[in-house]
């Protein structure tokens, strides 16, 4: 009890020297303040009010012809600045065991076979579970080389320069770990961003200027009414 005093005691002292302290600022500060503040309610107000009219209002959906349209407007502003890569990774020991297989597995995930593809990853996650360090599929979603680099010791650049290289299969090694990147298909530095990596991007603008269109229209409609 004598806490719980304590703590509200503490909390009511806190509560009336803000107080003070404000009823002695208005008396003292700038009057102009009076406006700023004011200001700056309003501005709450409006922001508060346009977010309600854009969540309840505003079309969001965005056909796949005006994303088109967009991507192919602006090709110089969907460039990739490092390279993007769908695929595997799969982190073993130096010493791991029957490497030979895995290398031939990984050189199966992209037969056009689906039943010697399903097979090579059936073994490929059985190998990984038994023996690696770590293992990433992402053969159904775009990486970064940064994302694929961020928690090994390769270099990214060193990756930038071998996804320049022809083949499907890169290894890279130090004293202690083999690091084999299996790719499915890639995106490199300088080209075009594939259209679904870019859709993101293209629809924030998209809704960004639509978002701008639609609360001028708003704001000159509250206008008309009031005048009528």
């Amino acid at each position: 009890s004598e806490d719980s005093m304590r703590v509200t005691q503490q909390f009511i002292s806190q509560w009336a020297k803000d107080i003070l302290l404000y009823d002695k600022a208005k008396a003292r500060v700038n009057p102009a303040i009076e406006s700023l503040v004011e200001d700056y309610r309003r501005s709450l107000y409006v922001h508060a009010y346009e977010e309600y009219l854009v969540e309840r209002n505003m079309p969001k959906t965005i056909p796949d012809s005006t994303v088109q349209q967009l991507y192919e407007l602006l090709p110089d502003r969907f460039r990739l600045s490092e390279s993007l890569v769908k695929g595997l990774l799969v982190i073993i020991p130096t010493e791991a065991p029957n490497q030979k297989k895995l290398h031939q597995w990984l050189s199966e995930v992209n037969d056009t076979k689906e039943d010697i593809k399903a097979q090579a990853m059936d073994n490929i996650e059985k190998y990984a579970y038994r023996y690696a360090s770590g293992y990433e599929l992402f053969t159904d979603k775009w990486f970064t080389t940064s994302q694929i680099t961020s928690n090994t010791s390769i270099e990214q650049n060193e990756l930038e320069n071998r996804l320049k290289q022809t083949g499907e299969l890169i290894e890279i090694a130090d004293s202690t770990t083999i690091y084999l990147l299996q790719i499915s298909q890639k995106a490199l530095q300088g080209e075009a961003m594939p259209i679904e990596y870019a859709r993101p991007e293209i629809e924030e603008l998209i809704l960004s200027r639509r978002q701008v269109e639609f609360l001028q229209k708003e704001r000159e409609r509250l206008y008309n009414e009031a005048v009528q």
